[in-house]
């Protein structure tokens, strides 16, 4: 971050030399920081041009170029939709602190929200009917396009600004944890939850000590999607549901006539209809208190939350999956993924 920190005493001959240097940023912008480290303005390459078109001088401090009604926000915000600064043309969004010192950079194209959540992903499980494929490597480290499937996953769950992820292991889980480390490398945090015995889809999550923010994603880790992740938050906020489940829409042909009767009379009939539902997509968001409603290292499916949730009178809400979704868990679903992927990379 130091390479777009700026001293505002720097010159505008100085600054070109540095925003010449900056790569993989979606705008060549500089913040501009006095000697105490508070950022005081922005600088881009426009407001170079606007200053040497007037004035003519290269050499001219940077403090009386650079713009110091600039945007940013406070560290410490808990969701900000980012959709309403992308409206105002904005790519990069400066974090201060109290101090308005610099913290950290957002870039508009490459984060799509900044969500409140901290994650769990169930990677625990056996595989078997993708065997022999895993025998020797656990179904979510199976390659997809060059990486593994739930390196997908976690990459996605970066880009809405989810920086802790915790990851349910239990079969062959040494190779998950030696791929990922501890997610420095991705600029996050990752913890590890053994399960010494399957827990089920949900039991790990009884097993973290603490969760730190209010609401708690979990999800599979045998999914390639590309869910959107703010939507289903945003519907369970707007709801104030206690649980969202994304759903995927399960078609059903029916190639014969279907009556509807009464008694032995047919009072009407379809010919070949089709039924959509909608289906589980194995991924939930749900209000952190629900998870003391889960037994302590005890075999405990997702799906016996929700019931207990609809049996109780409480709100469980949907989200439809808009995007592309496949679950792999058989060698055809793996097979179609690979092929899928390949359309996408195109």
């Amino acid at each position: 971050m130091n390479k777009i920190l700026i001293n505002n005493n720097e010159t505008i001959l100085s600054a070109l030399d540095r925003l010449n240097s900056i790569k993989d940023v979606s705008r060549l912008i500089l913040f501009v920081q006095n000697d105490q480290g508070e950022i005081i303005g922005s600088l881009t390459d426009g407001d170079i041009r606007r200053s040497l078109a007037n004035n003519k001088n290269i050499n001219e401090k940077i403090d009386s170029v650079c713009n110091k009604n600039f945007t940013f926000i406070e560290e410490g915000y808990s969701f900000i939709n980012l959709n309403e600064y992308r409206e105002r043309n904005l790519k990069i969004l400066p974090v201060l602190n109290e101090k308005k010192q610099f913290v950290e950079m957002l870039d508009l194209d490459k984060i799509k929200a900044v969500l409140p959540l901290e994650c769990m992903i169930m990677a625990g499980g056996r595989g078997k009917r993708l065997s022999p494929l895993t025998d020797t490597i656990p179904k979510p480290m199976l390659p997809l396009g060059g990486k593994p499937i739930i390196e997908h996953n976690i990459d996605r769950l970066i880009s809405f600004g989810i920086k802790k992820i915790y990851i349910s292991v239990k079969y062959l889980g040494e190779q998950i944890q030696d791929y990922f480390g501890d997610g420095s490398s991705k600029g996050i945090s990752i913890e590890y939850i053994w399960e010494k015995k399957s827990l089920g889809t949900a039991g790990a999550l009884s097993l973290v000590e603490k969760f730190n923010s209010s609401h708690i994603l979990l999800m599979n880790s045998d999914l390639f999607t590309n869910v959107d992740f703010q939507d289903l938050f945003l519907t369970l906020m707007n709801s104030d549901a206690e649980m969202a489940v994304a759903s995927t829409e399960y078609k059903i042909d029916v190639p014969y006539a279907v009556f509807e009767t009464n008694g032995e009379y047919v009072k009407d009939f379809m010919e070949k209809p089709s039924f959509i539902y909608q289906s589980n997509a194995g991924i939930y968001i749900l209000k952190r208190e629900l998870i003391d409603e889960i037994p302590k290292n005890e075999f405990y499916d997702i799906t016996d939350l929700m019931e207990k949730i609809v049996n109780d009178s409480r709100k469980l809400i949907y989200n439809p999956i808009l995007g592309f979704w496949i679950d792999i868990g058989k060698p055809v679903d793996y097979e179609y993924a690979k092929n899928f992927i390949k359309h996408l990379q195109h």
